[in-house]
């Protein structure tokens, strides 16, 4: 599906090729934060720490066929799984409108856990109201790695008055939190990117936060992941198991840069889906 809208497979992928386009690859306010959250890391500086092993996997993607251009909805389900199977690439997955979106990326990971029954993965559940959410999770749960959800995906532009998804108090997430601890998975928070953010993090304690701004795609404060990191690494590490971040990702440089300042995983969106689309390795992106 070639549109001017598609992912523009920039040699560089820096935000400027796709500069406000939403559909597409592009962010608001003329790509504000995907463009910060790129040259962030460059400029970030090291933290304290040495780079030490860090966690790398998929970020959740929907939306293939409008954002991307990918020719088919389902089958861009299916090919992320079996290349992250093949390069040894953890998995995210996630939801979206209509819900296939989310039970198509339940359906790949199954297809691939008939080969591996091992296999498992992360999911991220929009914030809808919670009923909804809790139907969504108990859809999910032989799949499950951990649960999750977008706090911040309220503020998508694309999903504005086609569902209801609301702000989610820090009472609500304990809720999700103690649902998903009694079948014994993982809690996770996605979305951490301001100072009351940070403040439900410290009441609610997740097993696992990520910083993120969703690849700069919500209409939320400017600035970028890594200096939000770099500013507040100190009090998330106090209120959570583990440390992630995504956000304008491209090279094991910038994975380095992120373990530095505690990090203990990051998400990368835009370079799997890329190397997807050109029929690369996902080992490549990992170089």
């Amino acid at each position: 599906m070639e549109t001017e809208f598609n992912c523009h497979f920039c040699d560089v992928c820096d935000g400027y090729g796709c500069v406000g386009q939403m559909p597409g690859m592009g962010g608001p306010n003329a790509s504000r934060n995907f463009i910060l959250n790129c040259a962030a890391w460059k400029s970030v500086g090291k933290g304290p720490f040495e780079p030490g092993e860090i966690e790398v996997r998929l970020a959740p993607m929907t939306g293939a066929v409008e954002n991307v251009g990918y020719f088919d909805e389902k089958q861009f389900y299916f090919d992320l799984v079996a290349s992250c199977v093949e390069s040894g690439v953890k998995i995210t997955i996630g939801d979206g409108t209509p819900d296939f979106k989310l039970f198509w990326g339940i359906e790949a990971v199954e297809f691939y856990q008939k080969k591996n029954p091992s296999l498992k993965a992360g999911v991220f559940i929009k914030p809808y109201p919670d009923e909804k959410i809790f139907e969504r999770y108990e859809k999910a749960l032989n799949i499950m790695e951990f649960g999750g959800i977008d706090i911040d995906s309220y503020n998508i532009i694309t999903m504005r008055n086609l569902v209801h998804l609301e702000k989610k108090s820090a009472s609500d997430l304990i809720a999700l939190k103690k649902f998903l601890s009694s079948k014994g998975i993982p809690f996770a928070v996605k979305g951490v990117f301001n100072s009351e953010d940070i403040e439900v993090m410290e009441e609610v304690k997740p097993d696992i936060v990520c910083i993120s701004n969703h690849g700069g795609r919500v209409d939320v404060r400017q600035g970028s992941t890594a200096e939000f990191l770099k500013e507040n690494y100190r009090r998330l590490k106090n209120c959570c198991g583990r440390l992630w971040v995504d956000g304008g990702i491209r090279t094991m440089e910038d994975v380095r840069t992120a373990s530095t300042f505690g990090a203990d995983g990051v998400m990368m969106g835009r370079p799997f889906a890329t190397a997807l689309c050109q029929k690369k390795s996902f080992s490549e992106v990992l170089k």
